[in-house]
C-alpha cells in the first residue's frame, strides 16, 4: 500500500526572483562593457580580467533566467517532476565556466607579475569604484534568496566574486597612483583568481551532492527513522531515502512495517495521516511516499534497517 503527500508547493524557488535576476543581469552588462574599455585605455589587465569574469556572470546569469522560467513549467507523464532539475543543471553551468576563467586569469596574472606592462592608475581607480557600486546594488538584490535557491546563491556568489575583484582592483590602482609599482596590477588579477576558484568549487560541490542525491542539509535519517517509530503501530522503517529535487523541494520515501493489530483497528488512512503529520511537524519535506507492509505479510524483514 502506497501513499504519497505533497505540500503546497513552495514554487520554484529562483523564480520567485526572476526580476532581481534581471536587473543584476542589465547591471553586470553595462559594468563589463565600460571595464573593457577601461582596461584597454588604461593598459590594465586586472580590469580586463574583472571584465571577463563579469562576461561568465552574465552568462551565467542568463542561463539562470532561463533555467527558473523551464523549472516552472508543469509536470507531465512524461517528466513528472517538470523541469525542477533545469536550476541545478544551470548552476553547474556557471560553476564549470567560473572555475575555467579563474584558471586563465591566474596564468595570465601571474605572467604580468614577470612582465608588467604601463597602467594609468588615474584611470584605472575611477572604472573600478564604479564596479564596486554596481555589484555592491547587485549584492542586495540577491541577498534574500541566496538562502532559498541554489541558482540565486550561485549568481549572488558570483556578484560577491566581482565586488570583491573590483575592490582589489582599487587597491592595485591605489598602490601604483602612490608608488608606481605597477607589478600591482598583475598581483590584482591573480588575487581575483583566487577569489573565483574556491567559490566556484563549493558550488560545483553543492551540485554534486544534489545530482548525486545525498540526504538534504539539516535532515537527520536517524532521528527522521526514530520519529516515524514513535507513531502508533509502527514496528520498523526501512529503505528509508530523502534527496533533494532542486532548491526548496525535498523528497522522502520510505517502506514502514505496521502491526496487523493496528492495521485492522485504525486503518491506512490513519497510520498514513499519523505519520504524514509527524514528518510537517519536525521536518522540512515537499513531497512523501510511504509503503506501508504489514508485518504478517513479510514487513518483519524490514524490522532492521
Amino acid at each position: 500500500m502506497t501513499h504519497h503527500h505533497g505540500h503546497a508547493s513552495h514554487g520554484q524557488a529562483s523564480g520567485r526572483f526572476r526580476g532581481r535576476l534581471a536587473w543584476v543581469l542589465g547591471l553586470t552588462l553595462v559594468v563589463m562593457a565600460v571595464e573593457v574599455v577601461g582596461g584597454l585605455l588604461s593598459g590594465s589587465f586586472a580590469l580586463l580580467a574583472d571584465a571577463g569574469h563579469m562576461l561568465t556572470d552574465a552568462a551565467g546569469l542568463a542561463v539562470a533566467l532561463g533555467a527558473s522560467v523551464l523549472a516552472g513549467r508543469p509536470s507531465t507523464a512524461r517528466r513528472t517532476f517538470g523541469w525542477q532539475r533545469a536550476e541545478i543543471l544551470a548552476a553547474m553551468v556557471n560553476g564549470l565556466v567560473v572555475a575555467t576563467v579563474g584558471v586563465l586569469v591566474l596564468v595570465e596574472g601571474a605572467r604580468r607579475i614577470v612582465r608588467p606592462g604601463d597602467v594609468e592608475p588615474r584611470l584605472m581607480l575611477a572604472v573600478a569604484l564604479l564596479g564596486v557600486a554596481a555589484n555592491a546594488v547587485g549584492l542586495v538584490l540577491l541577498h534574500r534568496g541566496r538562502h532559498e535557491s541554489l541558482n540565486v546563491r550561485g549568481a549572488y556568489l558570483e556578484v560577491l566574486g566581482d565586488a570583491l575583484g573590483s575592490v582589489a582592483v582599487v587597491a592595485a590602482a591605489l598602490v601604483v597612483l602612490a608608488t608606481g609599482f605597477v607589478r600591482a596590477d598583475g598581483i590584482a588579477s591573480v588575487l581575483i583568481a583566487l577569489l573565483i576558484l574556491p567559490r566556484a568549487g563549493m558550488l560545483l560541490r553543492d551540485v554534486a551532492a544534489v545530482l548525486l542525491e545525498a540526504t538534504p542539509d539539516g535532515v537527520d535519517l536517524d532521528v527522521v527513522r526514530e520519529h516515524m517509530t514513535g507513531v502508533p503501530g509502527v514496528l520498523g522503517v526501512h529503505d528509508l531515502h530523502a534527496w533533494t529535487i532542486t532548491s526548496g523541494v525535498c523528497v522522502l520515501s520510505a517502506h514502514v512495517v505496521v502491526a496487523d493489530d493496528e492495521l485492522d483497528r485504525a486503518g491506512t488512512g490513519r497510520v498514513l495521516d499519523d505519520l504524514r503529520t509527524c514528518l510537517s511537524g519536525h521536518f522540512d519535506v515537499e513531497h512523501c511516499t510511504f509503503q506501508l507492509e504489514p508485518a504478517s505479510h513479510g514487513g518483519e524483514q524490514g524490522l532492521h534497517p
